[in-house]
C-alpha cells in the first residue's frame, strides 16, 4: 500500500512512473531510517538521563513520538511521501531514547527482590507490542488499504498515555540522591514507591553506593571504555546486545512466511498465523517474568541460548529435507516456534536487565548508550547483510547463527556471575572476585 502511494505521488508530480530501482530505494529508505533513527536515540538517551532525569527524559521523549505520528498520517493526505521518511526517522529516535532509558528507570525505582520482574517490563510490553501491531494490522481492522496512514499515526495512543499517567509517578530515587544529591526528594519518591515499612531499608542500599561513589561524576561512554574495572561487564553488554540481534530471531521470522506455505497453509491465513508468532513472543516474555526472580537471570539466558542453538540445528535439517516428506513442513513450523519460544523465555528479556545490573550508578546512563548503539548498529547490520547471506548460504545460513548462539551462551556461563538478589554493589564485586 505504501508502495501504491509512493508511485501514485511520483506519477502525479512528473506525469510518469517511478522506476523500479526507484521504487526499492525509497522504499528501503523508508524501513532502514527508523534503525538511523533509533541509533541516534540510544546515543543520546544517557546524556539526556543525567540532565533531564529518568522521568524527565522519557516525558519529553513524547515529543518525537506524537510528531512522527502526525507526519506519518499527514503523509497521504498531503501527497509527500517525504514525510514517512521524517516521521519514521523521529520515530527511531523515541525508541531508541525509550529503549534506553525506560530499563533504566525501571531498575532504578525497583525493590531488590522486584527487581528482575520489574526489568522484564520492558520485553513484556515490546512484545505486545508487536502483537497489538500485528493484530491491528489485519484487514478486519486498520489492515484495508484506506487505513494504512491511521494504522502507522496510531504510535500516538502510547504516547499521550504516558503524558497522562507518567506525571503520577516519582522521579528515580537513584537519580534524585546520587546524582542530584536531593535526600528529602529522594525519601519522597522511596515512601511513593515502597511504602514507608520498607524506605529505610531501600535507603540504606542507596546511601551504601552513595557513599561508594563519593567524588566521582558520571562517565561518558568513551571514559568507561578507557575504565579497567569494567571491562567484563563492557565485554558482556556488548556481546549480550550484538547476539540479541545476530542470533538469527529476524531470519526465523524471514523464513516463516515460507514455512508456513510449505505446510498447506492458504496465503489469505498466514498473517493469522504470524500473529500466533507474535502471541507466542509475548507469552514467553510473561513467563520469564514470572521466573526471573526464581530461577534467576544466567539460568534463563543460558538455557534460551543453548535452546535455540539446539533450534538452528534442527530447522537447518527440516528446511533441506522439505521436500522429501510431507511430515518436514510441520517439523519446521514447530522449529519455528520452539525458537522464538526460546528466545523470548531468556535472551529476548534478560539482556536489559543485566545492563541495568552490571554497572553501578555512574557508570548505568553510559553503559545503555553503548548497549543500545551496538543493538541499534546490529539491528542495521542485520537489515543490510542478511538477505545476502540467505541468497549465498540458503538454509545452511542458520549453521551461522548455531555459532552465535551456542558461543554467547558457553560466554555466559564461564564469565557473568548470578545477579538474582543482590545489589549493584554486590554485583560489581562479584564480578571482580569471580575475574
Amino acid at each position: 500500500y505504501v508502495q501504491n502511494f509512493i508511485n501514485q505521488t511520483w506519477k502525479e508530480r512528473y506525469q510518469t512512473d517511478i522506476s523500479h530501482d526507484g521504487l526499492t530505494l525509497l522504499w528501503s529508505t523508508i524501513v532502514s531510517v527508523f534503525t538511523l533513527g533509533g541509533f541516534i536515540g540510544a546515543s543520546i538517551g544517557g546524556t539526556l538521563s543525567v540532565k533531564l532525569g529518568r522521568k524527565g527524559t522519557l516525558l519529553t521523549n513524547n515529543v518525537f513520538a506524537l510528531t512522527a505520528a502526525l507526519l506519518m498520517g499527514l503523509s497521504y493526505p498531503a501527497g509527500f511521501f517525504e514525510l514517512l521518511i521524517i516521521g519514521r526517522f523521529f520515530s527511531g529516535i523515541h525508541a531508541g531514547i525509550a529503549i534506553c532509558v525506560q530499563p533504566l528507570y525501571l531498575g532504578e525505582i525497583a525493590p531488590t527482590s522486584l527487581r528482575g520482574f520489574m526489568g522484564m517490563g520492558t520485553s513484556i510490553f515490546i512484545t505486545g507490542g508487536i502483537l497489538t501491531g500485528q493484530v491491528m494490522g489485519l484487514k478486519e481492522f486498520l489492515g484495508k488499504e484506506e487505513y494504512w496512514p491511521i494504522l502507522l499515526s496510531t504510535t500516538c495512543i502510547p504516547a499521550i498515555l504516558q503524558l497522562l499517567i507518567l506525571p503520577w509517578f516519582p522521579e528515580s530515587p537513584r537519580y534524585l540522591l546520587i546524582d542530584k544529591g536531593d535526600d528529602e526528594g529522594c525519601k519522597k519518591a522511596l515512601k511513593q514507591l515502597h511504602g514507608s515499612s520498607a524506605l529505610e531499608d531501600e535507603l540504606e542500599d542507596i546511601m551504601k553506593e552513595k557513599n561508594n561513589l563519593v567524588g566521582f561524576q558520571a562517565k561518558k561512554p568513551w571514559e568507561l571504555f578507557a575504565d579497567r574495572s569494567v571491562r567484563w561487564q563492557l565485554l558482556t553488554i556488548v556481546l549480550l546486545n550484538a547476539a540479541q540481534q545476530l542470533n538469527g530471531i529476524n531470519a526465523i521470522y524471514f523464513y516463516a512466511d515460507y514455512v508456513f506455505r510449505q505446510s498447506g497453509i492458504p496465503g489469505e491465513k498466514i498473517p493469522y498465523v504470524t500473529v500466533g508468532t507474535g502471541a507466542c513472543e509475548c507469552l514467553t516474555a510473561l513467563t520469564c517474568g514470572m521466573l526471573i526472580d526464581r530461577l534467576g537471570r544466567k539460568v534463563l539466558i543460558t538455557g534460551g541460548y543453548t535452546l535455540m542453538s539446539i533450534c538452528c540445528i534442527l530447522f537447518t535439517l527440516t528446511l533441506t529435507f522439505q521436500d522429501t516428506s510431507p511430515v518436514f513442513p510441520y517439523l519446521s513450523m514447530a522449529c519455528v516456534f520452539a525458537f522464538i519460544l526460546s528466545f523470548g523465555l531468556g535472551p529476548g528479556g534478560v539482556t536489559n536487565i543485566l545492563t541495568t545490573e552490571l554497572f553501578i550508578q555512574t557508570s548505568r546512563p553510559s553503559a545503555y548508550m553503548i548497549a543500545g548503539s551496538v543493538n541499534w548498529l546490529s539491528f542495521f547490520f542485520v537489515g543490510l547483510v542478511f538477505p545476502f547471506i540467505v541468497i549465498g548460504l540458503q538454509q545452511y545460513c542458520f549453521l551461522v547463527f548455531l555459532g552465535v548462539c551456542s558461543s554467547v551462551a558457553t560466554y555466559i556461563f564461564l564469565v557473568v556471575p548470578e545477579t538474582k538478589g543482590k545489589t549493584f554493589l554486590e554485583i560489581q564485586n562479584d564480578f571482580q572476585s569471580a575475574l
